[in-house]
């Protein structure tokens, strides 16, 4: 009897001491490479007690679970990371311990950090690790440095006042933040990607932008990295597509957001900083916090920032909504106010997309598909394009256009939109949306801007004036032309010698809008040359202007070293 109590004790002092020796469970492992670094995140049981060391010859990364069983299967090989090659086991040093190795590519500074459950319990206790790709650039990081580099040059290099409008496409979520969750589990993270990188195609196809995306695959970036992606690339918006979740099915429809420092005044605003909070948990840090150190200049000089980001942000966020109620439903018909992190740059005008709601059915199905995110994309892409034409930054080839060729108009009595248009060779499309108009109706006293409009005129040369017909004229004949990035339709025209509405009607054009690549079928004069003889008092650009053609072109044909003229000089002047 005594010996059997023996052995129960014994069996069950080797019960408690196993129990004791396994406390924790790695449950899982999550890789995650990114352009500047790879995130490994192990799923725990419980909050994990951990020691690491680095090894060298190769290198690897040696990460011990104190108490910890194995309840995931390793090895894992990694792909498409710049520095993680491997994640393996190996021989611990006692009993007890898991110990994990991951094999990298060279020496590197590991962060390693526990993270508590997220509050809606969708994820426990996690142990991430950070590892910068150190020296070592990858194709991801090229694309990066090209975008920099871009920058660099369309800020200093390229000519004064042909530089582009930088916008930051910031695709929401990401890598083991999936955002939002629909009905049959498509993932929010997934729609903002494919809609951000539509309208980054938009955008980089119009002559005049660039887009910048803060994100280009499935990897999580921190929230206030978004909005140093968009700074560092002198972007002069910030644009964050996402897909709205409730904790309820029904609610539907699309909404645009904008900074407010208050806390949301609705159910849906709420439950939507909810989310980014949960956000900036998942990435490991609250953003939001401050320095206590010049608290009260940094506020005086962000409330300044902030309400001119706000003004400029709201103003977007009108445009982009006018276009989105033509192509879904909309939850709110005004921009919603919100305190959302993503949005806390104060030097850059932001606005946050809702495309819709994911945990709606009917909704998840629309926004997974690809007709319905090209209609999206289309929408946004729409209202930043009005916005900028009708406020283009100074310095910008947007801004170039309107003081060459554009025009703000005032209104008079009996004065029509259409007519308007014909006066300035544009279209009713084109100063409608640069104005933001609903109809065609115009008030007497009120001001449009005409957008790009360099009417090209030469009424010293009448005989070789081309006739506008959409088919080549005995005195006319056709040209096709590739549009290049920098150029506009006022500047095609004008090296054509020909108007913009001539262009627009032989390329069925419906607005003044041209995208880099697009191929312009041109009606030009059959003649081939003009000889000029210099006058006293003209100089090289008076007679590109009077002949509606470049310098550059007059300077090419004639060999000219400089632009210095003499009077009875005779130049040939290209007429196509």
């Amino acid at each position: 009897m005594a010996l059997r109590t023996y052995a129960n004790l014994l069996i069950l002092g080797v019960g408690l001491v196993s129990s004791t020796a396994f406390a924790n469970e790695l449950k899982g492992v999550r890789v995650w490479p990114a352009p500047d670094e790879t995130r490994v995140v192990l799923d725990m049981q419980s909050q994990a007690d951990y020691s690491q060391f680095m090894l060298s010859n190769p290198s690897r990364l040696v990460v011990d679970l104190n108490k910890t069983s194995l309840k995931t299967k390793l090895p894992i090989t990694v792909a498409k990371s710049e520095i993680l090659t491997k994640v393996r086991s190996s021989n611990a040093p006692e009993k007890g311990t898991t110990r994990l190795v991951f094999e990298l590519k060279r020496a590197t500074t590991p962060q390693i950090f526990s993270l508590s459950p997220t509050p809606d319990g969708s994820y426990g206790y996690r142990l991430v690790m950070d590892l910068p790709n150190g020296s070592g650039a990858g194709a991801v990081d090229k694309e990066e440095q090209a975008e920099e580099k871009a920058t660099e040059n369309n800020l200093a290099k390229l000519p004064s006042g042909t530089a582009d409008i930088v916008v930051a496409v910031d695709a929401g979520h990401g890598g083991d933040d999936p955002g939002s969750i629909g009905p049959t589990h498509k993932y929010e993270k997934n729609v903002t990607l494919a809609v951000a990188r539509k309208l980054a195609a938009k955008i980089n196809a119009t002559t005049g932008m660039r887009a910048v995306m803060t994100r280009r695959g499935d990897y999580y970036v921190g929230l206030s990295k978004r909005s140093e992606i968009a700074r560092k690339n002198k972007a002069l918006l910030l644009v964050s597509i996402h897909a709205d979740g409730f904790s309820s099915p029904k609610p539907r429809g699309a909404s645009v957001w904008v900074l407010n420092t208050r806390r949301a005044n609705t159910e849906i605003g709420r439950w939507l900083e909810q989310s980014e909070k949960q956000s900036e948990l998942l990435g490991g840090g609250d953003v939001l916090s401050s320095n206590p150190k010049d608290k009260y200049l940094g506020r005086a000089v962000l409330d300044l920032q902030f309400s001119y980001s706000q003004k400029e942000g709201y103003d977007v966020a009108k445009r982009v909504l006018a276009n989105l109620r033509h192509i879904a439903r909309l939850h709110k018909t005004v921009p919603q106010y919100a305190s959302l992190a993503v949005l806390k740059s104060p030097d850059i005008p932001s606005l946050l997309v809702e495309t819709g709601f994911i945990t709606n059915p009917i909704e998840e199905r629309e926004l997974t598909s690809n007709a319905h995110q090209n209609q999206l994309a289309n929408a946004i892409y729409k209202g930043i394009l009005q916005y900028f034409t009708a406020h283009p930054p100074e310095g910008t080839l947007f801004a170039s256009r309107l003081k060459a060729g554009g025009a703000k108009h005032k209104v008079t009595s009996g004065q029509t939109l259409s007519g308007i248009a014909v006066k300035y060779g544009s279209s009713m499309t084109v100063i409608k949306e640069a104005n933001n108009l609903k109809s065609n109706s115009v008030n007497i006293g009120q001001v449009l801007v005409i957008p790009g409009t360099a009417v090209t005129t030469a009424p010293a040369v009448k005989t070789t004036a081309v006739k506008v017909t959409s088919k080549a004229t005995p005195a006319t004949r056709i040209v096709w032309h590739t549009v290049t990035r920098g150029e506009y339709l006022g500047k095609i025209a004008a090296n054509y010698g020909v108007t913009m509405s001539s262009i627009r009607r032989t390329s069925h054009l419906k607005s003044d809008n041209v995208m880099v690549g697009q191929k312009l079928k041109i009606a030009v004069s059959a003649v081939k040359t003009v000889r000029h003889k210099v006058r006293r008092g003209e100089f090289l650009s008076k007679i590109a202007a009077k002949y509606g053609v470049s310098v550059a072109t007059i300077r090419d044909a004639n060999k000219l070293r400089s632009d210095k003229l003499a009077v009875g000089q005779t130049l040939i002047i290209p007429r196509s």
